[in-house]
């Protein structure tokens, strides 16, 4: 019986055929989600740069993009990605406000802490409205021991607040990342998808949400379907990568066909970013990765 690392396997290797007999030719049908890379996931099949790579993923079906580094980017480079991204008709994800996973402050009551958040906040917003991005991600930094939880919360909710001031008038959604303690990120503040609900249905703001990555909830507490149900009101950004290992669906745990199925049919229309690394190396590692989302795409 054929496993799915086999089926996407033989995928690859037909995807592989098209590409070599195409290149950036042959114009594949879009997926059913909105399914978005970032930079440096199709390098070698589009070694021209940005724009180039931006033009190979549309090629092959992708309608999204993201990229958390794209405020260290020159503006030059920013420009040409928001040109080609307004051609091709291709919707920006999360730009990273870098508000500091290692820094203690949405957690604290510390005002300085709260001002430089703030100050990020504010820079990043520039970056979005100049590559059309109409989400930002925070990250809450890590817990404060001085407080309870709950005081936590609070403070955290106090500052979002605030920061809701700065984007609701450019439409600009920040989207609150929560990120597992056991395997990446301990002594994270904010950690599961139900936190983080608590947190944005309090600040009761549509420009504020909560950015639902697949990946860490499955560490941090699984139930992935009907945890997504219980939050919809307050998802509004989805990331992905299979566990264990942080790559392309069909390389750990996750049944990405029926976990996109059920997005699918719930009715959202937003972006899936691909934060996750390619599982194999190398320009065969690409087309694994295109094979992959073909293989579980609704």
């Amino acid at each position: 019986m054929m496993n799915r690392r086999q089926w996407i396997g033989l995928s690859a290797g037909a995807a592989a055929g098209s590409i070599a007999q195409s290149g950036h030719a042959k114009e594949e049908s879009a997926f059913t989600l909105k399914y978005s890379p970032h930079f440096g996931m199709f390098k070698i099949s589009a070694p021209g740069g940005p724009v180039d790579e931006l033009q190979f993923a549309f090629d092959h079906g992708f309608r999204g993009w993201e990229d958390n580094g794209m405020s260290a980017r020159p503006l030059e480079e920013q420009d040409a990605i928001a040109k080609k991204m307004s051609e091709l008709g291709m919707t920006m994800g999360v730009v990273s406000a870098k508000t500091g996973i290692k820094e203690l402050n949405f957690a604290s009551r510390d005002e300085e802490a709260h001002q430089i958040v703030l100050d990020q906040i504010k820079a990043t917003v520039e970056t979005a409205k100049r590559v059309n991005a109409g989400f930002m991600t925070l990250v809450s930094g890590q817990v404060d021991p001085r407080w309870p939880r709950d005081i936590q919360f609070a403070n955290c909710i106090d500052l979002l607040r605030r920061a809701v001031e700065i984007v609701e008038p450019h439409n600009i959604t920040m989207v609150m990342e929560p990120l597992n303690r056991f395997k990446n990120h301990p002594g994270s503040f904010l950690q599961t998808v139900t936190e983080g609900y608590l947190i944005c249905k309090a600040v009761d703001h549509h420009n504020c949400k909560v950015l639902y990555d697949i990946y860490h909830q499955q560490i941090a507490e699984g139930n992935i379907i009907p945890l997504f149900d219980l939050c919809r009101d307050q998802i509004g950004y989805v990331q992905v990568g299979d566990n264990p290992g942080r790559k392309e669906p069909g390389t750990g745990e996750i049944n990405y066909a029926k976990v996109f199925s059920h997005i699918h049919e719930s009715g959202y229309d937003g972006i899936v970013g691909m934060e996750h690394g390619n599982s194999i190396k190398g320009i065969e590692g690409e087309e694994a990765v295109i094979a992959a989302y073909r293989a579980v795409d609704p």
